[in-house]
């Protein structure tokens, strides 16, 4: 069964000047695999001159919304970005795999719960979301959002997130931090850093309150925030993460491996099971991910990123011992089960038995 599905693009919006939302239908008899879970990304697919290029965006839509959209900013020399800004028109059919992404938590209409997010940049499109669908289904709980920008004219959903404001009165408070613009209050301009941080908790936000926070923006960003949290109280289990842009160029180059090495069967027996079918094949222990070696034997394996950052290749290791070079997307519960990310995986042993049915 094919891992992509057409989807029509019934609208394309302007959000900012570098940035669309892109509405998508599923075709009727594929419309139950895009159910999504507040705070999933798409996994599209295109063909540039003949290379296939596959680019994750997070849905931007809450669940009562009744459609799907993304958000999508263009990045200097992204080739998806920029032509999804300037070529991509309704009527349009564009590839994707169904929703995929834990950085959500279950949410009860009966709970009380204060949750507090932050993004930076384009990182608000899964947290709108969030935000969307816990004001909807969880009537008693509140939400404060922290949104980092450059400047004024960067902000996406800005009138969208000033409508929930006023909709949603006392419930959804909404703080923008701007970088090169200054504000009427001296602690919303700037830089999110730790000093930011502190200040943040001592006039503004009751970290004691928190039940859950989630983050989404560039890596920097994130892990100052995540140890600010983590020194105001908050534990590991509290805190969920959306990458959307590494500072890691993706998995380590392959290591040097001698000739005399290479010439001793230094090699590994892997077998991968994918969607039900098993195949054996033989490859290099030469810094080669496994990812990347099922790739050339013609195995049709997901990914997306290839830099550790989504969990589209999400693997469970059988037999055998392997490495990953990154990891920005497992859980540690997940790495002690054995689950590994496929595009980091780089084997050990001399055999290794891989599933990505599990």
């Amino acid at each position: 069964m094919s891992r992509f599905y057409p989807l029509e693009v019934t609208e394309i919006r302007k959000e900012t000047r570098d940035a669309v939302v892109v509405t998508l239908k599923p075709q009727t008899d594929a419309a139950a695999q895009f159910d999504f879970t507040q705070g999933q990304y798409l996994t599209f697919r295109h063909d540039f001159d003949g290379q296939e290029l596959r680019r994750s965006y997070s849905i931007c839509a809450g669940l009562d919304e009744g459609c799907l959209k993304v958000g999508i900013k263009r990045v200097d020399g992204g080739a998806f970005s920029t032509w999804a800004n300037e070529t991509l028109k309704s009527g349009d059919v564009i590839e994707a795999m169904p929703p995929m992404g834990k950085f959500y938590t279950q949410l009860d209409p009966a709970q009380t719960k204060t949750y507090l997010g932050f993004a930076g940049g384009s990182g608000i499109t899964p947290l709108l979301s969030i935000v969307k669908t816990v004001l909807a289904r969880e009537p008693q709980s509140t939400f404060t959002l922290v949104y980092a920008n450059r400047q004024v004219s960067s902000i996406m959903f800005r009138e969208e997130l000033e409508d929930l404001k006023n909709t949603y009165l006392g419930r959804f408070s909404l703080i923008h931090i701007l970088e090169s613009e200054s504000q009427d209050i001296e602690l919303f301009t700037g830089r999110i850093d730790a000093a930011k941080m502190e200040a943040l908790f001592r006039m503004w936000i009751d970290a004691e309150t928190v039940d859950t926070a989630f983050i989404c923006g560039p890596e920097p960003m994130m892990l100052t925030i995540a140890e600010s949290l983590r020194k105001h109280g908050l534990d590991d289990s509290q805190i969920k993460f959306e990458l959307f842009a590494s500072s890691q160029p993706g998995r380590a180059q392959a290591r040097a491996v001698s000739q005399d090495s290479a010439s001793t069967a230094n090699s590994c027996e892997v077998s991968i099971t994918l969607d039900g079918a098993t195949r054996s094949f033989a490859m290099a222990k030469d810094g080669t991910a496994i990812l990347d070696a099922a790739l050339a034997q013609k195995m049709d394996a997901p990914y997306a990123c290839k830099a550790g950052v989504c969990s589209t290749c999400r693997a469970k290791v059988l037999e055998g011992e392997v490495e990953m070079d990154v990891n920005h997307a497992l859980e540690d519960y997940e790495v002690r089960a054995g689950y590994v990310l496929s595009c980091q995986c780089i084997p050990l042993s001399d055999k290794v038995v891989l599933s990505y049915d599990e």
